[in-house]
């Protein structure tokens, strides 16, 4: 037998080998998978000790579900097009702070942070953490970000994003040492911390070593021009920004902080994400996560997924599947290694109606401003047949508002102007003066017959069939529905512009929101809503664009979500959230159906640690990610050295 030397020694049994002799007695803090054996060995990587921070995030697995796992093995992946990679960072979840399962905000990253008065944020970085590619993580990056991105004029030529403003000033930003770094600001910002968490945080940390090289104040013009050249872009900014995007993983050579690094360049068929050798979490035994080595996401149709699925040709699945595809999946159970949960989705409603109170239709515009049509409109809805034919009577019938799970919850909200009352829509739409003879349709201002066009993007049958049943229920009230498909980035537009009057819509990303989330989806402040686009784009703007919310009860909520950025006292973000949901529920500015619907999610059998029930979304739960796939683990995986 070949006699190791001590070096190699060590650096196996760091890595978690067994090694013979008497070294295998020597206690070791920390093991590694053995998947970068060799590359220990050759000295491509340091032992795992030099890998993990000095103080590694410890992620304890004990209870009925979780429990310390082994190495190796791939997770395969259905995907229903290479944009769909963006899933893998928002899964992963690696954040400066993040979400437990309590949705309480954790340092992550960072080792640890400060926060006083809900202006001054203090963060201290993990002494010895490394980006993928080896390189240090320190303050430098998050200066990097900051003065050399967000600052820069040419990066970002209307100055820092909203995100990173409290009543509209940026931050002031300071080094404090190499691993220390602190925003702060005059007014309270009490939903930076909650961003940070976000599934798609904004950029605070970048991998300055690496990316200095497309920076024009780091780099030559000439070999600039080389880079612009070999990726096939206009200039320097979108060099930068192609190469830059985390959000976005297909550039392999991007330094990452993630638990699984991409491997390829698209267009492919399959996208490899391995594992990053200088992940910063441990479990509580020791054993340096990830547990699984690979993820390997496979492009299919979208159609395709559930059936694919269903046979096997997947090991971890959620995205793809909805409840429609549950019979089929659990008759699939009994021919195939895999298992199905049902988790509860955490939307305000599956699908909501969308008036959009900014169209250009005048008529149509009227109608959609008067809240006795959006009551009237709620009050024809029967979301007991909606629950019943689609749902099996699983899903509760209500408005798009927050779950039992938020401590916001009111059951009166919940059904407030939701229940199934034609006889008293009917009369709200007489009052309204919308006028209708016998049986027939009613009449807008103009005389036009009540055929209200509901534009969908066509992703999801469900839509479909729940807008069918609708069309049916509305009839009784004197309106028709007509779905109209739109591509995507087409209906975007389309909604920008004013030509859509309705949309079919998901509700409320986050149904559970506590005291310290902001209550964005609320008021006209995003770029995402639907009901009042031009609203939101004047409030992104500062007012040099789109136009002030003229609607009093619009207004209204514009303030209260302005009183809960300025709110540094908790008591009183809780007394806003409460009048905000209020006035929210009796406007009606969103139709809801159905909500607590569940979520098929497919694993292979073996698959452990993953919970059987559990919360569903994409804000907070970040899909996977609050659940750390990470400590996932495959038990009857082939381990190294066996057949």
């Amino acid at each position: 037998m070949t006699r190791l030397s001590r070096r190699e020694a060590l650096a196996l049994l760091a890595a978690g080998a067994t090694v013979p002799g008497a070294l295998r007695a020597e206690p070791q803090i920390f093991r590694g998978p053995p998947s970068l054996h060799a590359r220990i060995l050759s000295g491509e990587l340091p032992p795992v000790g030099h890998r993990l921070p000095m103080i590694p995030r410890v992620i304890r697995l004990e209870g009925e579900e979780s429990a310390p796992g082994r190495y190796g093995g791939r997770l395969r992946m259905l995907i229903g097009g290479a944009r769909d990679i963006r899933h893998v960072p928002v899964m992963s979840y690696s954040r400066l702070v993040g979400y437990d399962r309590n949705f309480i905000i954790q340092p992550d990253i960072l080792e640890r942070f400060h926060v006083a008065n809900e202006r001054i944020f203090t963060f201290r970085l993990r002494r010895g953490h490394r980006w993928s590619d080896g390189s240090p993580l320190t303050a430098e990056d998050f200066r990097f970000a900051w003065e050399d991105i967000a600052l820069h004029p040419e990066m970002s030529r209307s100055g820092p994003p909203a995100e990173m403003r409290a009543a509209g000033d940026p931050p002031r930003f300071e080094v404090l040492d190499d691993l220390t770094v602190r925003y702060s600001w005059d007014s309270p910002n009490p939903a930076f911390l909650s961003r940070l968490a976000a599934p798609v945080p904004p950029r605070l940390v970048l991998p300055a070593a690496y990316l200095r090289q497309f920076h024009a104040d780091y780099q030559t013009p000439e070999e600039l021009k080389r880079h612009v050249i070999a990726e096939r872009v206009d200039d320097w900014v979108a060099l930068m920004q192609k190469m830059s995007r985390q959000n976005r993983p297909e550039n392999p050579a991007l330094p990452t902080l993630e638990a699984w690094m991409p491997m390829t360049v698209p267009p492919a068929d399959q996208f490899v994400f391995d594992r990053n050798p200088y992940f910063h979490r441990v479990d509580h035994t020791g054993q340096q996560l990830p547990y699984v080595d690979r993820l390997e996401l496979n492009v299919s149709s979208s159609d395709l997924i559930p059936a694919k699925t269903g046979a096997g040709d997947s090991d971890l699945q959620m995205l793809g599947l909805d409840f429609a595809d549950y019979t089929y999946l659990k008759q699939a159970e009994k021919r195939f290694p895999i298992r199905l949960d049902l988790w509860k989705r955490i939307q305000g409603s599956r699908m909501v109606l969308v008036p959009n109170l900014n169209c250009r239709d005048l008529p149509w515009r009227d109608a959609m401003r008067d809240l006795r049509f959006r009551r009237a409109l709620s009050l024809g809805v029967d979301r007991h047949e909606i629950n019943m034919v689609v749902f099996f009577g699983l899903a509760a019938e209500g408005a798009n508002t927050v779950l039992p799970e938020s401590p916001f919850f009111r059951p009166e909200l919940a059904t407030l102007w939701a229940t199934h009352d034609p006889d008293q829509a009917n009369r709200l739409l007489d009052e309204a003066g919308f006028a209708r003879e016998g049986r027939g349709l009613r009449r807008l201002s103009d005389g036009r017959p009540m055929q209200l066009i509901v534009e969908t993007t066509g992703e999801s049958s469900l839509q479909t069939d729940l807008l069918q049943l609708i069309d049916g229920h509305w009839r009784e009230i004197g309106i028709q529905l007509i779905p109209r498909v739109s591509q995507r980035d087409l209906f975007r537009s389309r909604v920008m512009a004013g030509q859509v009057v309705m949309a079919a819509w998901e509700g409320l990303d986050n149904g559970i929101p506590n005291a310290d989330t902001p209550p964005t989806a609320f008021a006209p402040v995003s770029d995402d809503q639907i009901q009042w686009p031009l609203w939101s784009v004047h409030h992104l703007s500062g007012g040099t664009a789109g136009e002030a919310p003229d609607l009093p009860a619009a207004q209204e909520l514009l303030a209260l979500y302005k009183e809960w950025q300025s709110s540094a006292e908790v008591f009183r973000r809780e007394d806003v959230w409460r009048r905000i949901l209020e006035l929210w529920g009796e406007q009606v500015f969103t139709i809801g159906t159905v909500n607590q619907t569940l979520q098929p999610v497919v694993r292979r059998a073996d698959l452990r640690n993953m919970p059987q029930k559990a919360l569903y979304g994409y804000d907070p739960t970040a899909y996977l990610g609050i659940y750390m796939p990470d400590t996932f683990w495959l038990e009857n995986e082939p381990r190294e050295g066996t057949a």
